[in-house]
């Protein structure tokens, strides 16, 4: 780490109160070295990293930091509070705070730097001197890792320059330390020299296999990450390896940080004993650790008590407690649980194929909308821009937007059913997905015969994998065997089998949707507003979202007001959270007011999600409240006769919709009988609501959680209070 740091970078005596005085006061020395060029700027950046996750450690210690533009070269400046400053650590103020700065794009030298640093911390010696130095240039030294004074480093058994370095020295002192422990390798040499061994031989024969197994020590792999990949995923790696190094186990660490992470060797992986995972994110590729004693607890875990997974990891391995074993999964069961149902899988298999597809969706719907509002209606008409285009004319330009929309939404099937086998087989249901979708436009199937084809692709894929192949032939089945028999099964079943039937139930649904008028299409306009609402950009909303946009492939007047009834019921839910939090705020937490801020722009633009964080907090009130709008919106939409040509934009393109004065009315009707249905109900919340020490019934509470009964009421005498009650206090 050297020239990270030098003494004008070190405040052995900072006066800042707060984490934000404290990293201004360390900024301003980078900046006056000509590290930062601009202190506001890279202060900014220092305060949004913060934001994301609080920088404390436990121990003390703070390391706020960021990568910014405004950084010249890696820097690291070093102050030391006498007060401590609260940078969210949940033991308490730290008193050595690191401010680690690192150029916009120097991703390895940022983690580098940081996961040097946060292998020192785990160093108590390292951090004692820290809080000892009494000159900056001592301070700055011992975080470079310089050579310490002669003798120094010998005579306290400290490294301060490097995990591996630390571990060595470690590993010396190992034999005085434990000199009765059979597991260092070093124990048998001072028991053989020359004169001893014809002893050895002839009186025991046996003890040379008892010296030889120390020479392949229990091993244990382990991966550590945090949400932000920095300080605890490398703070745990050291703690587990100086524990293993304690306890004469072989730790290899996978630290899967926030730049990536360069994989175990699948040899070690293969031959090690248990494994340790000590993680708050999901663990990348943990198929390669199936089969083997496995402890799964959270990266803090891994920093704090290091030596009983270790432990608890050699009890499992004894016992013979093991994983599942490894199995090929597909992407969207990939940490799906053993007893998911199989409507549970299925739901994630056409949610997968639908992610998909909603790009192509927007970027192909949104030309298409555009290329209207450009050219008229009859731009569909036009001919090839490639043999007639007339760079002034603006029905030229509406033509290419027509035709380039044209070409991302005739892949909206094929996408479809390809990535629906994808969700069930991996890559090898994407050929046979794509060649599906492909054949469910050629015989006029459209959206319902992809979504077949991408399951029955997905089916023959499984099933072919489920046999059992000789193993000269497994190395050509992902590319040559099963892209080529899928295929022709799935060809040959959507063409001659389920493709003609699936072709006229979609037929006569674009025909019902055609004829829809009056009540009919007023109650399909209710159901659909009731499905975009009910999961708030979940399955439900996204199968009544695709069903929408399906009828824009082959436009009509029925399938152009179902698209605008979807639309609209989807908006309702985040403009009505927004308007209540605006109207009542005093019924909802200060984020959730903050979250209606934010979901003014969010309905306004179509994102349903933006309705979630009410629903999470209060799915029971919230949800009911955004369904009873959403139908009401839905059914005045189909009433008004309302159309859309674009699938996508909220309000941004009302010029494209039919009716768009009693369309904008439908939504503020729905939005205002969510908002007032939800008001009602979080207003009636605490009747029944039990407070701690309390008991149901006996107070009724507002929505901010107060009470409504006066102070001076109490309860009728004949009623004793909770506490005197049998189980009242509980």
């Amino acid at each position: 780490m050297s020239e990270l740091i030098t003494a004008e970078l070190v405040d052995l005596d900072l006066s800042a109160e707060t984490k934000d005085a404290a990293a201004r006061s360390l900024a301003e020395r980078m900046a006056a070295s000509g590290r930062v060029t601009d202190l506001e700027g890279f202060l900014a950046d220092v305060a949004a990293r913060e934001a994301q996750m609080p920088t404390g450690l436990d121990g003390g210690i703070g390391i706020p930091h960021c990568r910014s533009t405004h950084v010249t070269e890696p820097t690291l400046a070093f102050g030391r509070s006498a007060s401590g400053i609260d940078f969210g650590a949940p033991d308490g103020p730290a008193d050595l705070i690191f401010l680690i700065a690192a150029p916009a794009g120097g991703d390895a030298d940022h983690l580098s730097i940081l996961s040097t640093l946060a292998r020192h911390l785990m160093d108590g010696e390292f951090t004692g001197a820290l809080r000892s130095a009494t000159e900056p240039g001592r301070a700055a030294s011992l975080i470079r890792g310089d050579a310490p004074e002669a003798g120094a480093a010998e005579a306290t058994g400290a490294d301060a320059t490097g995990a591996d370095e630390a571990g060595a020295g470690e590993a010396a002192e190992e034999p005085t330390t434990a000199a009765g422990e059979a597991t260092p390798p070093a124990a048998p040499e001072p028991s053989t020299p020359a004169a001893a061994e014809p002893m050895a031989a002839a009186a025991e024969p046996t003890p040379p296999e008892p010296a030889a197994q120390p020479a392949v020590p229990f091993r244990i792999v382990a991966i550590t990450s945090c949400p932000t990949g920095i300080a605890h995923t490398y703070m745990a790696a050291e703690s587990l390896e100086k524990a293993g190094t304690a306890a004469g186990v072989e730790v290899f660490v996978e630290t899967q940080g926030s730049a990536g992470f360069k994989r175990l060797d699948p040899q070690l992986v293969a031959d090690a004993d248990g494994v340790i995972f000590a993680h708050d994110v999901e663990v990348r590729d943990k198929e390669r650790f199936a089969g083997k004693p496995i402890v799964d607890v959270g990266v803090k875990a891994g920093i704090n008590r290091p030596a009983e997974l270790i432990a608890e990891v050699r009890q499992k391995a004894a016992r013979g407690e093991v994983s599942a074993p490894a199995r090929p999964t597909a992407p969207m069961d990939k940490g799906a649980g053993a007893t998911d149902s199989y409507a549970t899988r299925l739901r994630k298999w056409l949610m997968t194929g639908v992610s998909y597809m909603v790009p192509f969706v927007a970027a192909g719907g949104l030309l298409i909308a555009l290329a209207f509002a450009i050219g008229g209606y009859t731009i569909n008409k036009a001919p090839s821009v490639a043999d007639h285009f007339v760079w002034t004319e603006a029905t030229s330009w509406a033509a290419l937007l027509f035709q380039i929309g044209g070409v991302a939404f005739g892949f909206l099937v094929p996408v479809l059913a390809g990535f629906i086998a994808y969700g069930m087989a991996d890559r090898p249901g994407l050929v046979p997905g794509f060649v599906g979708g492909a054949i469910a436009l050629t015989i006029n199937a459209g959206f319902l015969g992809g979504l077949i084809a991408g399951l029955i692709a997905g089916a023959v894929v499984m099933a072919i994998q489920r046999v059992t192949i000789p193993p000269v032939l497994r190395g050509i089945m992902p590319v040559v065997v099963i892209p080529l028999i899928s295929s022709v099964i799935v060809g040959f079943l959507m063409f001659l089998v389920v493709g003609k039937p699936v072709a006229a139930l979609q037929k006569g649904l674009t025909d019902w949707l055609s004829g829809l008028s009056g009540a009919n299409a007023i109650i399909l306009g209710a159901i659909l507003g009731l499905m975009m609402c009910f999961d708030l950009g979940g399955p439900l909303n996204k199968v009544a979202y695709a069903f929408a946009v399906g009828g824009l492939a082959n436009p009509n007047e029925g399938s152009l007001k179902v698209m605008a009834a979807v639309m609209a019921a989807g908006m309702v839910p985040p403009l009505a959270m927004a308007l209540a939090t605006t109207v009542r705020g005093r019924l909802f937490t200060k984020a959730e007011r903050e979250n209606g801020k934010a979901a003014w722009v969010l309905g306004a633009s179509f994102i349903t999600e933006g309705a979630i964080p009410f629903a999470a907090a209060d799915p029971l009130r919230v949800i009911p409240s955004a369904m009873a709008g959403g139908a009401v919106t839905g059914a005045l939409s189909m009433a008004f006769g309302c159309t859309l040509r674009a699938p996508h934009g909220g309000i941004f393109v009302v010029p494209l919709i039919g009716q768009p004065l009693l369309y904008l009315l439908a939504i503020a009707i729905g939005t205002c009988v969510s908002t007032a249905l939800v008001i009602l109900l979080k207003g009636l919340r605490g009747g029944l609501r039990r407070q701690p020490g309390g008991h149901p019934g006996l107070r009724r509470l507002r929505g901010d959680g107060r009470r409504l009964i006066p102070p001076g009421r109490v309860p009728a005498p004949s009623r004793p209070p909770p506490a005197e009650r049998p189980g009242g206090g509980r």
